[in-house]
């Protein structure tokens, strides 16, 4: 049964090649009877095995499986997957849409929000803005920075979406400015940051903040020294980088209940690893 099966598979490959059981066919012969029984496609062009392009992409660009996938791997979130699609509902569509708010987006946030909304894309909702911003990378994060600082709603719902369970805390506050991007001069934005921030860790980790006898408070202090040690060890303009030694004596000042260990292994972080709002 097994060679017999094998057999059909094998005379089927050579006569694909030019070959058969009878004898061997000339490939010129097999080219000249293939191009005889090949009918005018135009000139499209083909892939070996007799396969056309054209109607392969075309076949490729009316598969709505994968025009899902690019959607939903590009897009995480949108409020009109979780619904019953409306009539002429199409991924690839609903591709062309997203990416034409997204690009409305990234020159005017407010109007491509407003666009995703017009299309029943989003729901007009801050939870459900702030799930789609923290499943989307394809916005620029310059205008994204510019809506939160407007939407503070919105930014209070995006803080909620992070896990910071069991991360230590350089990590943490790396993960965070990679989704919400610090500012480039400090001011009242990025004090409402590593606010958010802070308590957002500490709602994280309570068994560890009991441990540490750490505080949102403190948390915030900590944040704003590895923020400062950062710049500190990574400018080039900056040519006496501070030391272990001296990070640990202004840390302990500024919050006193915590363990030199712990604020020396918060000091090896940034020198090993680098700046935490790179």
């Amino acid at each position: 049964m097994g060679q017999g099966l094998w057999r059909v598979a094998r005379n089927q490959q050579l006569q694909h090649e030019g070959y058969s059981e009878q004898g061997y066919l000339s490939r010129e012969q097999s080219r000249r009877m293939a191009a005889s029984s090949m009918p005018d496609t135009g000139h499209r062009k083909q892939v070996p095995g007799g396969i056309d392009i054209y109607h392969l992409l075309k076949d490729l660009a009316n598969d709505e499986l994968l025009w899902q996938g690019l959607c939903k791997s590009t897009w995480g979130h949108c409020s009109i997957y979780n619904k019953s699609p409306p009539l002429g509902f199409s991924f690839r569509k609903l591709y062309m849409q997203l990416d034409e708010g997204s690009l409305t987006f990234n020159a005017n946030p407010e109007e491509g929000v407003n666009y995703f909304m017009s299309k029943g894309i989003l729901d007009d909702s801050p939870k459900e803005i702030a799930k789609f911003i923290f499943c989307t990378r394809t916005l620029n994060w310059k205008k994204l920075r510019i809506y939160l600082d407007e939407r503070r709603d919105v930014l209070d719902d995006l803080v909620t979406l992070h896990n910071f369970r069991n991360q230590f805390l350089p990590n943490a506050l790396r993960e965070f400015f990679r989704h919400i991007h610090a500012p480039e001069e400090r001011g009242e934005y990025l004090e409402t940051l590593i606010t958010k921030f802070s308590h957002r860790f500490c709602a994280c980790n309570p068994d560890l903040m009991r441990e540490l006898g750490l505080s949102p408070d403190a948390v915030y202090v900590l944040c704003y020294s590895l923020i400062l040690l950062s710049i500190d060890l990574t400018s080039p303009h900056v040519k006496n980088k501070m030391s272990k030694r001296e990070f640990i004596r202004n840390t302990r000042r500024a919050a006193q209940n915590i363990s030199e260990d712990f604020v020396g292994h918060l000091y090896d972080n940034i020198y090993l690893i680098g700046h935490v709002a790179a």
